[in-house]
């Protein structure tokens, strides 16, 4: 049985879609949400998330203490971030789901049209802050490994399904367990 759910992804894929979807369905039903840049911004004081390249490596070990607690010992959360799964990676509780993007075409222009750029500013962009945001969770967490397949339960690629059948295959995978 699945006691909370973590939704994660790089850039542009849809977490944040999926998140506020998941939060219309499940929020009248007593769950909460959280997002990873809520804590960071929490825990730094910022009104932004900053890249992960501008904030401490305390800051990292810190949000990964929260994220962790909320997930190993209270119930009905939803965390949306883009190592919220990998927190959970050993809690068979959560549901953790990864949102992939098979289409790199149609994630970049997500991103352009959502950030209001052109296609190659919002490739050049996704680029330099994937790069260093895995730089630092690297150093870090000693592993590159933040997004391997067998550490969730349910992979969506967002390229294939919509936000509604997205968020359906997330509440039917929820629902199976009950």
């Amino acid at each position: 049985m699945y006691d909370n759910i973590t939704i994660s992804g790089k850039i542009a894929v849809g977490t944040t879609t999926l998140f506020e979807n998941l939060k219309k369905e499940l929020k009248p039903k007593g769950w909460k949400f959280r997002s990873t840049g809520q804590i960071i911004r929490e825990i730094t004081q910022e009104k932004t998330s900053p890249s992960a390249d501008l904030a401490k490596d305390s800051v990292h070990k810190q949000l990964e203490r929260k994220a962790k607690a909320l997930l190993d010992n209270e119930t009905h959360w939803v965390i949306e971030g883009w190592l919220a799964g990998y927190t959970a990676k050993d809690n068979p509780t959560v549901l953790k789901v990864l949102l992939i993007c098979s289409d790199e075409d149609l994630r970049v222009k997500r991103f352009a049209q959502r950030e209001n750029l052109n296609f190659k500013q919002a490739k050049k962009i996704i680029q330099e802050r994937e790069e260093k945001n895995l730089s630092v969770w690297q150093r870090i967490y000693n592993t590159n490994d933040f997004w391997n397949k067998d550490y969730y339960d349910l992979i969506i690629d967002t390229s294939v399904y919509n936000a509604d059948e997205t968020k359906n295959l997330v509440l039917e995978k929820l629902n199976s367990n009950l």
